[in-house]
């Protein structure tokens, strides 16, 4: 046996809720009544009503009153909301339907008439959930197939890198990817999206089949960047474009080559000195068919770490702070991080940027690499 929709019925008029509850309960609803605004509000948080019938004129909260305040409030922002009404006013329901009503019931009222547009909206109701529900499993699935895409550093522990990756949304517009270029070569990967919906994270795909078939020894980080740029050009819509920085790591020389594709600077710590920026500017990827990228040859040593990270790290737009105005105050949170195990490191520097409760207004993607 299905579960029974529930009704809540408020009107300070007790014969009014008398005969609706009376009308409903025939039909197999369950009829919640209440006669005042605040027992109203109490309910529908408690109950969680399918539906609400709200008379407009009662004393102390009104109508008004009382809708502003569930549509303001998590717990009822979603349930439907029909006035009942003896006024006809055509601006009185222009309020009611700004304040988020979905229709009126004028009064007196015919039982058919309530029956008839209960169910009309427990329809829309019905339709519009299963609606928000499909999108959100189709959202979950290409959380789950983004995720799927990112390497961990189990999966590659000659790569010797930990991340940090917290998606805003279920689509993330930020990823990373790990390259296995040869037996002692590794490209590190990580691209920041202007945008957050699912177009995105279909792209961001691309991008990972566009690396594997572009990041091998025949091309130089930069011919491989540049070749992955002509491809996005001619894929991505007019407003759709990358930041990102490509890390080519030769262990068997030394050379870490790094090219920036308008991105924040990374953070470069050698063992045993103190950490500081390496600073390449660079077109972002996708937009101009003609881009040139930054681009830094460093020779490194074991033990040496960097730190690549994407500009939700870094910026808040709460606080108007940008990405170019937030990493002035990065390095001071490295304190210690040479010693620490390599594994830690990425929730301890997040830990620190935000104070242990990381909530983030961007997606944050941090890599961290050791040599």
């Amino acid at each position: 046996m299905s579960e029974a929709y529930s009704i809540l019925v408020v009107d300070d008029n007790h014969l009014n809720l008398k005969v609706i509850e009376k009308v409903l309960t025939k039909e197999g609803y369950i009829a919640l009544l209440a006669d005042n605004g605040p027992d109203a509000r109490r309910m529908a948080a408690e109950k969680h009503p399918d539906l609400i019938l709200l008379d407009i004129e009662m004393p102390g909260e009104d109508g008004f009153d009382v809708i502003q305040k569930l549509k303001s409030d998590a717990a009822t922002v979603t349930i439907p909301v029909l006035f009942l009404t003896g006024v006809s006013k055509v601006d009185v329901k222009l309020r009611g339907f700004e304040l988020g009503a979905v229709d009126y019931i004028l009064k007196p009222f015919h039982p058919q008439e309530v029956l008839a547009r209960v169910r009309i909206h427990l329809k829309l109701s019905i339709a519009t959930n299963c609606l928000v529900q499909d999108q959100a499993r189709k959202l979950r699935q290409v959380s789950r197939a983004q995720s799927a895409m990112l390497p961990r550093p189990e999966d590659f522990p000659d790569a010797r890198f930990s991340v940090f990756y917290r998606p805003l949304e279920e689509a993330g517009g930020d990823f990373y990817d790990i390259l296995n270029i040869s037996n002692h070569i590794t490209g590190y990967f990580l691209a920041d999206s202007s945008g957050h919906d699912i177009e995105t994270s279909y792209t961001t795909a691309s991008v990972k089949a566009l690396l594997a078939q572009n990041c091998t020894p025949v091309y130089s980080p930069r011919e491989s960047m540049k070749m992955i740029n002509d491809v996005l050009v001619e894929i991505l819509p007019e407003e759709k474009y990358f930041t990102a920085c490509y890390m080519h790591l030769n262990r068997s020389t030394k050379i870490m080559t790094l090219v920036n594709a308008g991105h924040p600077p990374v953070v470069y710590m050698p063992r045993g000195n103190k950490p500081f920026f390496i600073k390449a500017q660079g077109d972002i990827l996708g937009m101009f068919a003609d881009a040139t990228f930054g681009i830094d040859r460093i020779a490194v040593n074991e033990g040496d770490r960097f730190f690549v990270y994407s500009d939700g790290l870094v910026e808040s737009t709460k606080k108007k702070i940008s990405w170019a105005a937030g990493v002035q105050d990065l390095l001071a949170t490295f304190d210690g991080v040479e010693d620490a195990a390599l594994a830690g490191v990425p929730n301890m520097l997040v830990s620190r940027l935000f104070n242990g409760d990381p909530m983030p207004e961007d997606d944050i993607v941090l890599l961290c690499i050791e040599v």
